[in-house]
């Protein structure tokens, strides 16, 4: 029984939420902080090992660990080596702010994660100040560094592209992959539902960059199967690639392989539909899991055909960190 919907599409990368807690206050996506509101606690690693061993059985062999921030969990280290360990998962990744990063690539590599993204939205440290509230730039570069001498298959820099904070900075970014294999990767600006008017002030559209990369030579590549949404570019004279992730553009949403199953144990067939599904009910015995699948299966199937942001629609995503982006 394989994870697909009704327009042909089928399944094999989830991005699982841990928390949805974060320490940055990046402006634009918790400005004021993380404010936890009362509720029930994120999932327990039994519950994250079930929800995992659910996917992996159903064919989703990559499995992305995000929050918020998902390494301020004390038990990360335990979440990531427990979920890699589970049959039928051929790639751990990361996605994290890299706060801790310079100390912890090599835990986490022995921990089983093989491949990390970081965000790193400006290269200046004035500009990353204003943007995520910390004066750790410098810090983050260092853990970039750290992750490549730690041997993670793949490390990858993501960038949210911002009109009139960062959008001078495209030549520096370039720089990064000018002698090492590493992925940086431009976001377009996507409009959430706390953040209305922060989108109008900054949002750019992505043909800006491919524009731009296509004038200096850079040619497109053909995705990976379990590829997430960017569409990479690569140039004779770079050793790394860069990645463009435009869900305004014409059928972003055609290919999609990927599901999302948040902090507190709902599964979101996108990122901005209109609805959660619970299933932490299915989470509380390993004998559910069974019915787990089972359940997962049936709500896949009524996955619609992509977002409506170019409506200018959200759905429940108020900010990213609450879904894990």
């Amino acid at each position: 029984m394989r994870l697909s919907d009704g327009f042909g599409r089928t399944f094999k990368y989830l991005r699982l939420s841990v928390t949805e807690a974060c320490n940055f206050k990046c402006s634009y996506c918790l400005p004021d902080g993380y404010n936890k509101c009362a509720g029930p606690s994120p999932l327990s690693l039994d519950e994250l090992r079930r929800a995992a061993t659910a996917f992996s059985e159903l064919g989703l062999s990559k499995i992305r660990l995000t929050g918020g921030e998902p390494t301020i969990r004390k038990d990360f280290d335990e979440i990531a080596h427990t979920i890699a360990a589970l049959p039928g998962v051929d790639k751990l990744a990361l996605t994290t702010n890299g706060y801790r990063l310079r100390d912890r690539a090599q835990g986490w590599r022995d921990a089983g994660i093989s491949a990390i993204n970081v965000s790193l939205d400006s290269l200046n440290p004035n500009t990353f100040h204003q943007v995520t509230g910390h004066d750790r730039c410098r810090e983050v570069l260092e853990g970039i560094d750290a992750a490549f001498d730690a041997g993670f298959e793949s490390v990858k820099v993501n960038a949210v592209y911002l009109k009139g904070i960062n959008d001078q900075e495209i030549d520096a970014y370039l720089t990064l992959a000018k002698n090492r294999p590493l992925s940086v990767r431009f976001i377009e600006l996507m409009e959430t539902g706390d953040h209305p008017d922060y989108f109008r002030r900054h949002h750019i559209a992505a043909s800006t960059i491919s524009d731009k990369l296509e004038h200096e030579g850079w040619t497109q590549k053909l995705k990976a199967a379990d590829a997430g949404p960017a569409n990479e570019y690569v140039h004779p004279d770079y050793q790394g690639s860069i990645g463009l992730i435009a869900p305004y553009s014409k059928d972003f949403c055609k290919s999609c392989n990927r599901l999302r199953f948040s902090s507190m144990g709902n599964l979101h067939l996108c990122l901005f539909g209109n609805f959660g599904v619970p299933m932490r009910q299915y989470l509380q015995s390993d004998d559910q899991i069974k019915e787990l699948k089972e359940a997962l299966w049936r709500a896949v199937a009524r996955k619609t055909a992509g977002h409506q942001l170019g409506l200018g629609l959200t759905g429940q995503t108020s900010n990213l960190s609450s879904i894990g982006g």
